[in-house]
């Protein structure tokens, strides 16, 4: 069994003590960590240093981000092919706009929205982790996704906890 943290839009400039805490709590199950775009910056990525990670940039990266990651990325993760776009650019309908980019995986991964998403059409999986940032101090908790990944796949979100 595979478990992959997936999240997405960060918006952080850097590394920081929260955001360090909440990764340990959130992906300390995962061996995988898939991460959807507007990072902002890379050096969020060394966060991850203990684990496999996979990436795209996002339309708020930075110039390093952006030019250190791809707008898209396919791979797998045991027996199954994924694919991973932050969204960007795509239209409206993004959902829609992933069938033609990745018209041969078995699950499709996507940002940009702030919205979770987490369902199937037909035997595809699609993903949108939300937003792994709270919106501020009172609004809407941030949230991300696990990713099993065994004879099938399986996802649930989650909403980030609020660590003290």
């Amino acid at each position: 069994m595979i478990r992959a943290g997936i999240l997405s839009d960060t918006h952080l400039m850097g590394l920081n003590e929260n955001f360090q805490k909440l990764v340990q709590h959130c992906f300390a199950e995962c061996d995988t960590i898939i991460h959807a775009g507007d990072l902002t910056d890379i050096s969020l990525l060394d966060g991850f240093h203990d684990k496999t990670v996979f990436a795209v940039h996002g339309n708020m990266c930075n110039g390093n981000a952006y030019s250190s990651l791809p707008s898209m990325l396919s791979f797998q993760l045991g027996n199954f092919s994924i694919g991973l776009t932050h969204g960007a650019g795509l239209g409206h309908d993004i959902e829609s706009a992933l069938w033609s980019l990745f018209p041969e995986v078995h699950c499709m991964i996507y940002g940009h929205t702030h919205r979770p998403v987490c369902h199937r059409v037909g035997d595809r999986l699609i993903i949108n982790p939300g937003r792994f940032k709270a919106t501020d101090r009172y609004g809407a908790p941030g949230t991300y996704c696990i990713l099993e990944v065994g004879n099938v796949l399986q996802a649930t979100i989650h909403e980030v906890p609020q660590l003290s």
